[in-house]
């Protein structure tokens, strides 16, 4: 839901500016971070009453980084089928819903963006939706490959790589390529390159 409410933010940054304030008031910020949160316990609730009732005979230790759901299906020798229709039902509701979401606003910035007369202007606006279209893509396609899938075709060294891009790469993205776009920034950068390539030579 973070990643909805960032393209809804963009969304009216660039299509509504002078409205922006009404729009994404106190009223509304609160409405989506409450949003976030409902639906985040209501994705996990369903799992852990489902779990709490399986037994685990294989082992107690899960070969992982942390208590991930695939990892844990594969330890339990209980019948594992409504747990994964329910993971693969609340993907197409809430992974699609949300993807569809932010798909349709950006679908309205490139329309807004492109009546924008200058090339320059055009760049600029662009330029600042490609940051959370980076982080968006990064976020989807993690997930969709780590929780998309039955436990049968679940290959452990790969939900790892996954995960570690899910849990690591994501967060660190975003301050990065928000951070990259300060021009006090990169000029900072540009003087730390050229000090070192002094020192350097």
């Amino acid at each position: 839901m973070k990643m909805e409410a960032m393209a809804y933010d963009r969304y009216v940054a660039i299509c509504h500016p002078l409205h922006y304030f009404i729009f994404m008031s106190l009223r509304h910020t609160v409405i989506l971070a409450a949003a976030s949160w409902i639906i985040g316990f209501m994705d996990t609730t369903g799992h852990a009453v489902l779990i709490s009732k399986m037994s685990f005979c294989k082992s107690y230790l899960i070969d992982h980084f942390f208590c991930d759901l695939p990892p844990l299906l594969k330890i339990s020798c209980s019948d594992k089928f409504t747990v994964e229709m329910l993971t693969i039902g609340e993907g197409a509701i809430f992974a699609v819903l949300a993807f569809l979401l932010t798909l349709l606003s950006y679908m309205f910035i490139v329309a807004s963006v492109l009546k924008i007369k200058s090339a320059e202007g055009r760049k600029k606006t662009f330029s600042t939706c490609i940051s959370h279209l980076t982080c968006v893509s990064v976020f989807y396609v993690t997930i969709t490959s780590l929780y998309m899938k039955p436990t049968s075709s679940y290959s452990l060294k790969q939900h790892k790589y996954f995960a570690l891009l899910f849990i690591v790469l994501i967060p660190i993205l975003n301050p990065v390529i928000y951070t990259l776009k300060n021009q006090e920034v990169k000029d900072t950068l540009k003087k730390l390159v050229h000090r070192m390539v002094i020192k350097i030579s």
